[in-house]
């Protein structure tokens, strides 16, 4: 860390401290509606001036709530970890595409009973983070039932118009309740570039610019479905989803390195096709005793293909001079089964195992132009490169034994400890065979301190180990460099590994009004995944994703969301957060020091909301940034670095509560035509020598996009 950096983050972290304590003598009293000093309720009627349609609406209103919402860190596996999430009735939605964030737009506000924020621990609760929960508690009611529809169109800046529909049903009819939802979500995109090539000297070289449509839209249908009995309680639910988006590619390229503009026209064809179900589920059981005894699990399986063609635009005819498939099948099943039990009244214990299965199959073909070789039909009618590691099947089965202690150690503080021993073996199979076996140790410790009713203090020490993404095993495609079709694959990439150290400060504003917010953290990460050497020779130079040693992050994040009431405006809503991090490892390419990937040095974020009740009106706007200095978004490579730069971005949105209570909500997205620019050198031979080749300038934008949504409750 800088010095600078160093007295910044000193002064960020004393400023959160001191505008929690300030507030906290201007007003000792809180009048929002809380259950006890660790719970923030919200009854259904707290939002009646509203109107809300669903539970997304009530949720907007709450201030703070990205705070409950947003995971922060780490990128923990298993069913037992989660921070920042959703619990429907006190229980969570087993499922990863299909999990209780995704109902937030499908439950009708007219079934909500009251909202809460949970912000302390207890071995009751299906969660375990150091962070927040919000549980939606539904009407408890014999018989209930609605339906909530909402039909969309979106206009894109080349005059497209996107339809779109969704439609849920929800109810309970006695101890049994069920939510079905269908939709087809518009995902039309036409994306424009221009790229500008230099040598060394700055000398043009070359020009491209590029329009690429893709005509999607996603198809998808859910549903959840429970039962109370008198001592337990199941849950099943299950997703579908699917879409085959087309996508053509023009690309107009001129070529200035003979003294003499030559023009060339490319054409690509790109087709994909993606599937994937789940089916989810839990059980729970209480013991007369007090015990609790609950079961989870989780079957999923997605496939992906894609195929790319490539033509050369000729005057009479196209000629194809590239073909590249490439093809997935992703497939989870896990099983998690624990018994939970009170040792005194202030302690609970939980014991269990998790298990999980998790297999990816893969498939890469590419045929390119050769006089010499022999066409095949199987690479599109082109020759057939020969790819090293391009079939490959690669099974993890992993074993989570733990144990988890709640301590309520007085009315203000609250411990909670686990311990995780984790087993796993991963073989891979097919071109390369391999197969290892890991183990880790992952404890973890959650302290909370209610220092008043208003302000919590929270402190989290955590092990996490990464999951990782079996794509980086073998070969796969690579669409985004027209100068490199694929990207090499790295059998021996091991679990990223990290400590985490977290120090959150949190004051509720009075009256109900706000929250103010402070986190500091610090990382300590092992076996970093990142880009390594992985070449065959000195003259075939290739890298792919591995493990580059030790790194260090670190950051503050500044959050305050609050009502408008003391300027006059009480139904208006301000969220503001800050975050400002840095990092250091060694670059295995240069040997030098540098931040993490994708390691901007700031990020902002402003979010307005006013609802005009009067007249059932509402507006507002989202606007985020981050740091554009040359490191923040630089990526060093065997053969090239990238540097990232994005301009800021900016969404309004109007809606309007109109007859017989049908909203119609608009939005202006990406209001500023956000560019997205990257700058690529491109070195003769390795980075690490120095040798510029050129230098690649390329910005791209997909324009402003105008989205109209109907929505109505019946």
């Amino acid at each position: 860390m800088t010095p600078r950096l160093s007295r910044q983050f000193i002064k960020l972290s004393i400023l959160s401290v001191a505008i929690a304590v300030a507030s906290h003598t201007a007003a000792q009293t809180d009048t929002g509606s809380t259950a006890n000093e660790s719970t923030i309720v919200y009854q259904a009627d707290f939002f009646d001036e509203y109107a809300p349609v669903s539970v997304n609406d009530m949720i907007d209103r709450i201030p703070g709530i990205g705070l409950a919402l947003n995971r922060r860190g780490g990128n923990s596996r298993g069913l037992g970890s989660g921070e920042g999430e959703m619990l429907i009735n006190g229980q969570r939605t087993t499922g990863k595409s299909n999990e209780g964030r995704a109902q937030l737009s499908r439950i009708a506000a007219d079934q909500v009973d009251y909202i809460e924020i949970i912000r302390g621990t207890s071995e009751e609760m299906d969660i375990r983070g150091g962070g927040q929960v919000v549980n939606i508690v539904l009407l408890d009611a014999k018989s209930r039932s609605s339906i909530s529809a909402e039909v969309n169109m979106d206009r894109l800046h080349d005059g497209t118009v996107d339809p779109g529909v969704q439609l849920s049903l929800s109810g309970q009819t006695g101890n049994f309740n069920y939510l079905f939802h269908i939709e087809g979500e518009p995902r039309y995109n036409n994306d424009y570039r221009k790229e500008f090539s230099r040598d060394a000297a700055g000398n043009l070289l070359e020009t491209r610019k590029e329009e690429d449509i893709r005509n999607q839209t996603e198809y998808e249908t859910s549903f959840n479905l429970g039962y109370q009995f008198d001592k337990s309680m199941i849950q099943f639910n299950g997703l579908y989803a699917e879409d085959s988006p087309p996508s053509e590619i023009d690309r107009v390229i001129t070529d200035y390195t003979s003294g003499t503009a030559v023009t060339s026209i490319e054409h690509e064809d790109r087709q994909t096709n993606r599937d994937s179900w789940e089916i989810g589920g839990d059980y729970e059981y209480k013991f007369d005793s007090g015990g609790k005894y609950r079961f989870l699990f989780i079957v999923n399986d997605r496939n992906y293909d894609n195929t790319r063609e490539r033509f050369g635009v000729l005057q009479n005819s196209d000629v194809k001079n590239l073909y590249l498939f490439s093809s997935s099948r992703d497939r989870e099943r896990i099983a998690r089964t624990s018994y939970t039990w009170d040792l005194s009244r202030n302690q609970g214990v939980e014991l269990g195992v998790e298990r999980a299965q998790t297999i990816r199959d893969s498939n890469l073909r590419l045929g390119t132009q050769d006089s010499t070789g022999i066409p095949s039909p199987l690479v599109g009618g082109l020759v057939p490169v020969e790819i090293s590691n391009a079939s490959s099947t690669v099974e993890e089965i992993r074993y989570e034994n733990f144990a988890v202690h709640n301590w309520q150690i007085n009315d203000r503080m609250s411990l909670e400890s686990s311990l995780i021993y984790e087993t796993s073996t991963i073989k891979q199979s097919g071109d390369v065979n391999n197969t290892r076996d890991f183990d880790f140790v992952r404890p973890k410790l959650d302290f909370r301190f209610d220092i008043t009713q208003s302000l919590q203090l929270r402190a989290t020490i955590q092990k996490d180990i990464s999951q990782l993404s079996f794509s980086d095993f073998s070969t796969s495609a690579d669409n985004a460099d027209d100068d490199q079709n694929t990207q090499a694959g790295n059998p021996e990439i091991a679990q990223e590994q990290s400590w985490r150290y977290e120090l959150n400060l949190e004051y509720r504003l009075p009256n109900n009004i706000g929250v103010l917010n402070s986190l500091i953290y610090y990382r300590d990460i092992t076996d970093v995944i990142d880009r390594i050497d992985v070449s065959p020779s000195l003259t075939d130079l290739q890298s792919a994703r591995g493990n580059i040693g030790d790194a260090k992050r670190y950051g503050i994040n500044l959050d305050a969301s609050t009502r408008l009431s003391y300027i006059g405006l009480p139904s208006a809503l301000l969220t503001l957060s800050f975050n400002v991090q840095d990092s250091s490892v060694t670059d295995p390419f240069l040997g030098t020091e540098r931040r993490l990937r994708r390691n901007n040095r700031w990020f902002g974020r402003a979010n307005f909301r006013h609802d005009i009740t009067k007249y059932g009106f509402s507006y507002g706007f989202n606007y985020f940034n981050s740091a554009h200095d040359a490191h923040g978004q630089t990526t060093i490579d065997i053969i090239d670095i990238e540097r990232d730069k994005n301009e800021y971005g900016l969404n309004f949105f109007l809606e309007k509560k109109a007859f017989n209570g049908v909203t119609f909500h608009f939005d202006i997205q990406n209001v500023n035509n956000q560019s997205r620019c990257r700058e690529r050198v491109r070195f003769i031979g390795a980075t690490v020598n120095g040798v510029i080749e050129e230098i690649e300038d390329s910005c791209h934008s997909n324009g402003t996009k105008y989205a109209l949504k109907i929505r109505h409750t019946f």
